[in-house]
């Protein structure tokens, strides 16, 4: 069974790691900032459609720049240290917390650059708002996941897109279609409730499979 404690100890080492490093953080920003800043100049504002589009591929690249490297910077000897304090469930779990915290950090700064550079064609802010946060989140649990899969593969990270897309492009597809809402779009109000669901129970899936996989590449 995990432990609450083992769990916000293995938490609180990645977050301390992450503000003294600070590097991978503003390396991360910086990548958000320029990338933002090229599609100012190659296209000033788009339309609402290019808009959601361009920003949901930001959020991806984001996260695979992000997220990735939670475990593939971690050495063997560590991974063997890790092993004899904690439990795989431990061990996933306080990585799914963390990785999680810092896509929606990533999500809501590259919101604020993407409505200061590209504009905010949306109509409803607290909607899309709310959206970017459960995208940040769904992302961050698929490659969480992914990485965990990939390191445990002799730090094989093309694994990561190989594995990755079949599992990704659903959920993309699904918060392209959700965010629409908060850009005017009429939808009916079951179907949207569904289809925030549906996103819902996907989550939900990615998060029992880490659960149910782990332990196996755990004893590896």
């Amino acid at each position: 069974m995990p432990s609450t404690q083992k769990i916000y100890t293995l938490f609180k080492k990645d977050l301390l790691l992450e503000i003294r490093q600070q590097y991978t953080f503003y390396g991360i920003l910086l990548y958000i900032a320029s990338t933002i800043f090229v599609l100012y100049l190659a296209m000033g504002r788009p339309e609402a459609s290019a808009w959601n589009g361009l920003f949901w591929m930001n959020l991806l690249f984001i996260c695979i720049n992000a997220v990735a490297k939670s475990f593939l910077q971690e050495s063997r000897g560590r991974m063997l240290y890790y092993y004899s304090i904690a439990g795989a469930l431990d061990f996933i779990l306080a990585k799914l917390m963390y990785n999680l915290l810092l896509m929606l950090v990533m999500s809501l700064l590259s919101l604020l650059l993407f409505s200061f550079f590209l504009g905010a064609p949306f109509a409803k802010t607290i909607s899309f708002l709310g959206i970017t946060c459960l995208g940040g989140i769904s992302i961050s649990l698929v490659f969480t996941l992914l990485a965990a899969i990939a390191a445990r593969a002799n730090q094989n990270a093309a694994l990561m897109a190989i594995l990755g897309f079949p599992l990704i492009i659903p959920q993309l597809l699904l918060l392209v279609k959700i965010s629409k809402s908060a850009f005017g779009e009429i939808f009916n109000t079951g179907a949207l409730s569904q289809m925030i669901l549906l996103l819902c129970g996907l989550d939900l899936m990615v998060v029992i499979l880490s659960l149910i996989l782990f332990p196996f590449l755990w004893k590896d």
